[in-house]
């Protein structure tokens, strides 16, 4: 789990493992709950904070102090019965199912974007089971740095992604990769929408880096999402709330149903689509202009969130997506999707992400950043390839993330190609290698790193769009190595040759088929 808080996840996760042991649920069923108990742990502590201040603010004035004060500061009103320390009080023998239950339905009557939201289902729990949770929870240390009730949030969706065999994306995206794509996309203001939502993490980021910019969010940006799990929605929407967010998330299949009515209405999209899935129903969509380029013959739904993505930006919008990295030389009908998007200048950066990333699948993928204000800028024609495969911090044997430097680093490089101003004081311990790279702060071409491909270069290489192909490789010592970090360049070698095999084979033919007809 990536986080310096390994030993307090752990700890929370085998006491709230106790309620599936002792109830006999699965993990889907108990999982809302458990996050809910969390959720509201974490709101009485926010609420809780916000009351002293006001207090202090208010010190010898006469207007009494009310929900819209809380609401004010963007922190959710919490009832005195629906506080965690009330519940904490409670006497021995008290039914503490039926007392959450009443404190889940005081804080919706409270806050009414949360009505029919939070979970009720506390008495189907053995009460002394339930009583050891509520206070092995109460440990929750909320004053130390970072957002411990994210992190905390982040690994019990992992631990239930996992113990119900979901794909990587189904919930949550890790959170080191959604910064990465926050920091990069730049949703400063406007419309955002996600998609494929989940638990709201590409929200709450977006959120972050907005107020980081020394602006409030809730006036600078507005949520869209978009998920297909009723109970999905319900954890998207606590995770929103309890970071003093509301946005408009609705329930669909995105493939069929465009709630949001979403065609050139977004200034930025972000999402970690589900990848490679197949079955999706052609003939209901073959008429829907989202998808622009038309349908890819394969039975395969990855070109259809690209263009999904790409057609719900407004003339200057910009998205940011996770793709499996076989898109990115995707052969035949992709292809032809492809070299449309490439051709109209919709593609403005891609980075490659080395495995391990992601809690439930280990492959490595692809960050796609399209921008379709990009064509009237000097970056016409040209297309930015980052191999950030090398760049990660290895928190376990399998698991990797980002640091707040690294993702500050290759930000940078984004920042320098696109002639914005670079922030060099967040480079910490990267600070010499960025000097050693980019001594002027200037955008340069750095072999294994990053490089600017024109479109005819793009061209010369069938449209294949795999950083691997322009930036080139870095020079290892020979007792630098590590065999999974080798198999992992090995199996990419083998997808670039692979593609290139195709290629070679399809002249042939041709070649073939002309001289026939001569």
């Amino acid at each position: 789990m990536p986080s310096n808080n390994s030993d307090l996840e752990k700890r929370l996760w085998e006491a709230a493992d106790q309620l599936r042991a002792n109830s006999g649920l699965k993990s889907s069923e108990y999982s809302t709950p458990v996050l809910g108990l969390i959720f509201l742990k974490y709101a009485d502590f926010k609420f809780s904070n916000a009351k002293e201040k006001l207090e202090k603010e208010s010190k010898g004035g006469r207007a009494k102090i009310g929900k819209l004060n809380y609401q004010a500061k963007g922190v959710l009103y919490i009832p005195e019965k629906a506080s965690y320390n009330y519940l904490l009080s409670l006497p021995e023998g008290s039914n503490i199912g039926s007392a959450v239950n009443a404190a889940m339905k005081l804080i919706e009557e409270e806050n009414t974007n949360l009505a029919g939201v939070l979970p009720k289902n506390y008495t189907q729990f053995e009460n002394d089971v339930l009583v050891a949770l509520v206070r092995n929870f109460a440990g929750i240390p909320m004053d130390v740095e970072g957002d411990v009730f994210g992190k905390i949030y982040e690994y019990f969706l992992g631990e239930f992604a996992m113990a119900e065999g979901q794909k990587g994306g189904e919930f949550f995206t890790p959170t080191s990769i959604v910064k990465l794509i926050v920091e990069i996309l730049e949703p400063f203001k406007g419309k955002i929408l996600d998609p494929a939502c989940g638990s709201g993490g590409m929200f709450v980021q977006s959120a972050k880096f907005v107020a980081e910019h020394k602006k409030n969010p809730s006036s600078a940006i507005s949520i869209y999402g978009e998920e297909k799990q009723a109970e999905t929605i319900r954890l998207c929407k606590m995770n929103l709330a309890v970071h003093g967010l509301e946005g408009d998330v609705k329930q669909g299949n995105t493939y069929y149903e465009d709630v949001h009515k979403s065609l050139g209405k977004f200034d930025f999209v972000l999402a970690n689509p589900p990848f490679n899935v197949n079955g999706i129903d052609k003939e209901k969509i073959k008429t829907d202009k989202r998808f622009c380029y038309g349908l890819p013959r394969t039975d395969n739904g990855n070109y259809l969130w690209i263009q999904l993505f790409w057609s719900t930006l407004n003339e200057n919008g910009r998205a940011g997506f996770v793709m499996a990295n076989s898109a990115s030389d995707a052969r035949q009908s992709e292809q032809d999707i492809r070299k449309a998007l490439v051709d109209d200048n919709g593609i403005d950066v891609m980075i490659s992400v080395s495995s391990n990333f992601f809690y439930t699948v280990t492959l490595p993928c692809t960050l796609w950043f399209l921008d379709k204000g990009k064509i009237k800028t000097k970056r016409k024609g040209k297309v930015l390839f980052i191999d950030a495969r090398n760049i990660f911090t290895q928190v376990d044997r399998a698991h990797r993330e980002y640091t707040p430097v690294q993702i500050q680093f290759i930000a940078n490089i984004a920042r320098l190609y696109r002639e914005e101003e670079v922030d060099l004081s967040s480079l910490g311990e990267m600070k010499d290698e960025w000097k050693n790279n980019f001594p002027k702060n200037k955008y340069a071409d750095i072999s294994g790193l990053c490089k600017v491909a024109t479109l005819e270069e793009i061209k010369e290489q069938n449209y294949s769009i795999n950083p691997g192909r322009y930036v080139g490789v870095i020079e290892k010592a020979a007792d630098d190595f590590d065999f999974y970090e080798k198999l992992e360049e090995l199996n990419e070698e083998l997808e670039v040759l692979n593609a290139e095999a195709m290629e070679l084979e399809e002249k042939i033919n041709d070649n073939i088929i002309e001289m026939l007809n001569k």
